[in-house]
């Protein structure tokens, strides 16, 4: 009998502060929280959705939920977020199930830490 063994990959979040201090200081202090927390929530959601249609087999529309994450990923400095969205697309379009399972959860585990990254800088007022 084969045995199966679960891994547990702990990877770090490359942030990209300067797009995070670049829009305090285009937008104010309270411009900037304002559309950080928006584009969190937003990113929230979308990464939910790219989830569900990844389990249920929803092809046009998961190409377009997982391109809805590039400008959201962009927005806040998570451009490691947006490249594993971008190789997320060429799994599905590939329609290889097993990489689509395995870049599905490094998304989640990107997009779970990306969010509280950007959430910790934005609290230190950067």
């Amino acid at each position: 009998m084969a045995q199966v063994t679960q891994c547990n990959w702990e990877e770090g979040v490359r942030l990209d502060s300067d797009r995070i201090i670049a829009l305090y200081a285009k937008l104010g202090p309270a411009g900037a929280e304002q559309l950080i927390s928006a584009t969190m929530e937003d990113l929230a959601v979308q990464l939910s959705i790219v989830e569900r249609l990844v389990r249920t087999g929803s092809g046009d529309a998961l190409q377009a939920a997982i391109e809805g994450l590039l400008p959201l990923a962009r927005q806040v400095g998570l451009p490691m977020l947006a490249r594993v969205a971008r190789d997320l697309i060429d799994c599905v379009q590939q329609e290889n199930g097993p990489a689509t399972a395995a870049v599905l959860a490094r998304l989640m585990r990107i997009g779970d830490r990306g969010l509280t990254a950007v959430w910790d800088l934005a609290d230190m007022g950067v």
